[in-house]
């Protein structure tokens, strides 16, 4: 009898995707064996799409807030009689114009629109985890130092980091999404994903009036430390590959569960990517 290939993930963590994971080195073909309970454990794979959700949130949140009225404020005016009111918020402090109060609004979707392409295309060398912790510590730090600007430039530029670092959560979430969500539910993830979008510029609208009337500023630093715990988490959590990037040389444990119920169980094939080439070259 075959002997099954023996994981070097013994005890996996509970983001491991159902579908698609590295194993270890022992070359084995010849296990084919049914019912997904022979694998040991029952990843917890909903904890990804939570986890997805909530960064979405917080940074649809951030473009709520940025523009809420108790961030963004209004300047300083005077009346015809001479009665003169003080400026509030990002306007007030820094005395902006309406053009420059457009571009601090849109400025993030600069470093979005640059650094989508490069985070997707850097995604076939680097582990795409790994690029989406990067780009939530540049979210972080600049989402932090808004707080701290000091004038126009400062929090344009700020702003600017901010979309750098969203792009690489925008550009790669998606695809592990649907990775890992079972056929049948995979619109509903897809769905409950993007719903987070209006959800997070809603409360960011209400977040910002409400913090925004101790200090504008405060509402930023908040966002940074809500923040801070996923960017860590994208450097100490077990590196995932997106469909079809996984490195050459490994096993690869393809469970082909979807649709199946568990009692029904599914068929797992544990096969080797160079046997393949090897098979697929003897008959050409």
């Amino acid at each position: 009898m075959a002997r099954a290939p023996t994981s070097s993930v013994t005890n996996p963590s509970w983001f491991t995707p159902k579908r698609l994971y590295t194993v270890g080195s022992e070359r084995d073909y010849g296990s084919l064996r049914f019912g997904s309970r022979n694998l040991g454990f029952v990843p917890l794979y909903r904890g990804l799409l939570a986890i997805f959700c909530i960064i979405n949130l917080l940074n649809y949140i951030d473009r709520g807030t940025i523009a809420s009225n108790g961030v963004n404020g209004s300047r300083s005016s005077c009346s015809k009689s001479g009665t003169c009111s003080s400026g509030s918020g990002i306007q007030g402090d820094f005395d902006l114009n309406n053009f420059e109060d457009g571009v601090i609004s849109s400025a993030f979707m600069v470093g979005l629109l640059v650094a989508s392409p490069i985070f997707a295309s850097l995604a076939k060398s680097v582990n795409p985890f790994r690029l989406i912790g990067v780009g939530l510590t540049v979210w972080t730090l600049a989402v932090a130092f808004c707080g701290f600007s000091f004038n126009f430039w400062s929090i344009a530029i700020s702003r600017m980091l901010v979309g750098v670092g969203e792009a690489s959560f925008i550009s790669l979430a998606a695809p592990f999404i649907d990775d890992n969500a079972p056929v049948a539910q995979r619109t509903a993830w897809l769905g409950t994903f993007y719903m987070c979008i209006p959800t997070g510029v809603a409360v960011g609208y209400v977040y910002g009036g409400l913090v925004g009337s101790f200090s504008w500023r405060l509402a930023f630093w908040l966002e940074a430390i809500l923040m801070l715990p996923f960017a860590i988490l994208g450097f100490v959590m077990k590196p995932l590959q997106l469909k079809g990037l996984s490195p050459a040389r490994s096993k690869i444990v393809l469970t082909v569960a979807d649709g199946c119920s568990e009692d029904q169980g599914a068929l797992d094939v544990y096969m080797d990517l160079n046997y393949l080439k090897a098979v697929y070259e003897s008959f050409h």
